[in-house]
């Protein structure tokens, strides 16, 4: 709603449930680079491999599956993972995953929200750091996270298998 001067809505947060998955898939999706990676459509059925996924993230207590809800709409998500470790003196952390706010309602302090209420999760549940990874052709959604006062503060690996 750009250019509208009321207050942002107030999303609601939730774990996702099992009628969520085809739009956060959507959300998925419906992103730049996710369309240079191949996964830009949503199949019209949701596959096997999806559903096993997503009972395995709902049957996980150190996965949380978020969802952000304006009114009765699915307009954000994010992936939440606990980790215990033992540096930092058996510090948990957490990693926040697959971000997403849906296009339409970018702009509107949605990404706010939806992160406030991650770190929030953090917080609850004893978590010493927050990480996250972002594509670095994400100019947008690194100077974001920054304003979050995220650091760069290493560097990211991957290996496709």
């Amino acid at each position: 709603m750009h250019g509208d001067h009321r207050a942002p809505a107030k999303l609601e947060f939730r774990l996702a449930e099992r009628a969520d998955v085809p739009t956060i898939l959507e959300l998925l999706a419906d992103d730049e680079i996710s369309r240079q990676r191949g996964h830009g459509t949503v199949p019209e059925q949701v596959d096997a491999a999806t559903w096993a996924a997503f009972e395995a993230i709902a049957d996980d207590p150190g996965n949380e599956l978020i969802v952000g809800v304006d009114g009765a709409e699915v307009v954000a998500t994010c992936q939440l993972t606990f980790t215990p470790g033992l540096s930092r003196g058996g510090a948990w952390r957490m990693t926040i995953e697959a971000v997403r706010v849906r296009a339409d309602r970018r702009g509107g302090g949605f990404g706010r929200q939806l992160m406030a209420y991650a770190v929030e999760r953090a917080r609850d549940r004893n978590c010493r750091i927050v990480q996250l990874t972002t594509d670095k052709r994400r100019t947008e959604a690194r100077r974001f996270y920054e304003s979050l006062g995220f650091t760069a503060s290493h560097e990211g690996m991957k290996l496709p298998l």
